[in-house]
């Protein structure tokens, strides 16, 4: 043992010890400042930001920043300021954009350096994105909640934080309420309040949908309202009505309705014109919504801001940090930056060099466009040079030059993308690693070739103009005009359909409820060899609707009835069917069928003023005879017969003598003695003696029913 300790007490043991020593204190060293590195880089990260912001609130308790101007502009300061006074509480209002907040730390932070009790309130571009009390009374958290859940996502900062001091001047059991309330309606997403604007399409669908109304409603009133007049005068029964209303009007001559008719023609045209005056009033008063969004229009005092902090900063200094923003070079970099700059201005062909480490924002006064702010920031800057856009929040980094000999077009587009987007490393990291992308991008700069003559990247495109950005366009404009070829479209399908449907209506009317033949259409569509059970539908169709017309003439107290020509001839056909119009479906033989028809033909002629005595012998249900004529009436030999004839029949006669005898009506074979057919004087009395006039008929059905 001895041996041992004092080899470790010897001269050889020392030689060892003291190189061991420090190996150890250098990496004790080493590993407090691997352990000290990253807090102390987040505290440096920070301090600069939360300082900032602690000197703008000492000076004014609302702080807007100037990165929000076409969401937030900074002259809507005053009004969140009068906002804030109805807390009842020192509140401290922060708007900022939500990238550069860094979580729920910072008011923290801000109140630790202002030292001031308060309400603190952070705000982004949408929204109240944090609050807390320090010191005071205030119901923050429940506050927050009935924002979140209360109000749509495009309600925007100002209502957001009106809604957010309503709810704290409630008190703290009427917010906790309010809040619990808000959470348990919107709270699962089912449920989500109503947007408050719309936007640029919404309001090409609301064009579009009042063109389509502007002309398919005018359209389809000029279109289907004759159609349906038509239409009804086509049901079952409107034909009873017509004959009725004529037959009125003849008793009283006195009253013509000429100017009612042209009154009922400007109807229609009036109606479809008051229509499209009422859609074009109603979409107006309807769709009255101006603009897209609830930010104010920025003036321009509020979108030169920043461009003007920005040239300021670089004219003192090549290198400006956004100190809004958290800082992403730290003093070893940036000395290194700018030694870095100093030597590529003095190389041959450099030139200056500036860099602008600030966001790039879709809500900033370059809608986010790097090209047009380092366009801006140049012509206030004054000074050709290279001007480099390095993106805190996104870690972007961007390289314009405006008149020094470098290639532009080569400068902007054919970086290293490690240098423009970065790598998976610098994503991960807070900093976006941007000091060592900016170190690599002198590089680039150093290594880059001279052109001869001094270039420049050329004109911006332009952005979006932020004071009509949010205005939507007029309602009788965009889609309103295919709207307006559409709506015709429609009105023509709609027409179609409807015309459909009602003819389909109609038919099925027709079949449950027949309508009789117009007199004049007789001739060309009765049917010269008809069945039985054709005969029996028309002939109750005509028994019903005489016994309609004689309905309406009765309580309009026309006498029209018994002892009449129409009433004698009326009465003569229900003979036939035993007083009852339905019962004519029980008859069976062709010959009465058409006794029936043409008695109730011929009472319905009566009852319109047709007193004609004649009918067609021909064929009896042409209806009746403008005349007789000689016809042949066979096709063997040259017999002829002076009858009583239609117009077509005498107009058969006598452009073709030789043909008229086929149009001779024809019944199936009496008492069914055969398969044949026969014509139909061969039935006898009484449909034999139809030739000799209408009165003759009702003479002899009358004498057939009494002897029978």
């Amino acid at each position: 043992m001895r041996t041992v300790m004092a080899y470790g007490k010897g001269g050889t043991g020392t030689r060892h010890s003291f190189p061991a020593r420090v190996l150890l204190a250098l990496c004790a060293v080493a590993a407090l400042f691997a352990t000290a590195t990253t807090p102390a880089r987040a505290a440096t990260d920070t301090a600069t930001q939360t300082a900032h912001l602690a000197d703008r609130l000492r000076a004014n308790p609302v702080y807007v920043t100037d990165q929000l101007p076409r969401e937030i502009p900074r002259s809507t300061a005053p009004k969140f300021a009068e906002l804030a006074k109805r807390t009842g509480v020192p509140t401290y209002v922060i708007v900022l954009p939500s990238q550069s907040t860094h979580g729920t730390g910072l008011l923290a932070a801000v109140h630790d350096r202002l030292g001031e009790d308060g309400l603190y309130v952070l705000i982004d571009e949408s929204t109240v994105a944090e609050a807390s009390a320090y010191g005071v009374r205030a119901p923050a958290d429940d506050a927050a909640t009935a924002v979140l859940y209360e109000l749509p996502y495009d309600a925007g900062p100002l209502l957001s934080f009106q809604r957010f001091v309503e709810v704290v001047a409630q008190g703290s059991e009427k917010a906790a309420a309010r809040a619990e309330a808000a959470r348990e309606k919107y709270g699962d997403g089912d449920e989500e309040p109503a947007d408050m604007y719309i936007g640029p399409s919404d309001r090409r669908n609301q064009s579009f949908l009042t063109g389509m109304l502007l002309t398919g409603v005018p359209l389809l009133i000029l279109l289907l309202v004759p159609y349906v007049r038509r239409w009804r005068r086509r049901l079952p029964g409107a034909a009873r009505k017509q004959t009725t209303t004529a037959a009125g009007t003849r008793a009283a001559p006195g009253k013509s309705s000429p100017s009612r008719t042209r009154a009922t023609r400007w109807i229609t045209p009036a109606l479809a014109l008051t229509a499209a005056v009422t859609i074009a009033v109603t979409a107006t008063l309807t769709f009255d919504q101006t603009r897209s969004s609830a930010s104010p229009p920025p003036r321009a005092v509020d979108l030169n801001a920043r461009i003007d902090r920005v040239a300021a900063g670089l004219a003192e200094d090549p290198v400006y940090a956004d100190p809004e923003s958290p800082r992403v070079l730290d003093d070893r970099q940036l000395t290194r930056l700018h030694a870095r700059i100093r030597h590529f201005e003095q190389s041959a062909g450099g030139g200056p060099v500036f860099v602008a480490l600030v966001p790039q924002l879709a809500e900033d006064e370059s809608a986010g466009d790097e090209e047009a702010f380092a366009a801006a920031v140049h012509d206030k800057v004054g000074t050709d040079g290279v001007y480099v856009v390095a993106d805190p929040l996104g870690g972007y980094i961007d390289v314009f030059n405006y008149g020094l000999r470098l290639d532009s077009l080569d400068l902007n587009f054919d970086l290293p993308d490690s240098i423009t987007y970065g790598d998976d490393r610098a994503d991960e990291a807070d900093d976006h690693l941007l000091g060592e992308r900016l170190d690599s991008l002198m590089t680039v700069l150093d290594k880059a070739p001279r052109t001869e003559e001094p270039d420049t990247f050329g004109a911006p495109y332009p952005v979006d103009d932020p004071i009509a950005e949010d205005d939507l366009p007029p309602l009788f404009a965009t889609d309103f005009w295919p709207g307006l070829f559409m709506g015709v479209l429609a009105a023509a399908l709609l027409f179609g359909l409807t015309a459909g449907v009602l003819r389909f209506v109609r038919r099925a009317l027709l079949r449950r409820n027949p309508e009789p033949l117009p007199t004049e259409a007789l001739p060309l569509v009765s049917p010269t060899e008809p069945s039985e059970s054709y005969l029996r539908q028309t002939a109750r169709t005509e028994l019903l609707t005489l016994a309609a017309e004689f309905g309406a003439q009765a309580r309009e107290g026309s006498r029209a009835g018994e002892g009449s020509l129409p009433g004698d001839r009326f009465d003569a056909a229900l003979l036939l069917v035993d007083g009852n119009p339905e019962a004519v479906r029980r008859v069976t033989d062709p010959a009465t069928l058409v006794t029936v028809i043409v008695l109730a033909r011929a009472a319905r002629q009566a009852l319109a003023g047709d007193k004609r005595n004649l009918c067609c012998a021909v064929n009896p249900l042409h209806g009746p005879a403008v005349s007789r004529h000689h016809l042949r009436v066979s096709a063997e030999g040259n017999s002829r017969r002076l009858l009583p004839v239609c117009a077509l029949c005498r107009d058969t006669a006598v452009a073709e003598p030789r043909e008229v005898h086929q149009r001779f009506l024809t019944l199936p074979a009496p008492g069914g003695q055969g398969p044949g057919r026969v014509p139909y004087e061969e039935y006898g009395s009484p449909l034999s003696i139809l030739p000799a006039g209408i009165a003759r008929l009702v003479d002899s059905v009358r004498e057939s029913v009494h002897v029978h």
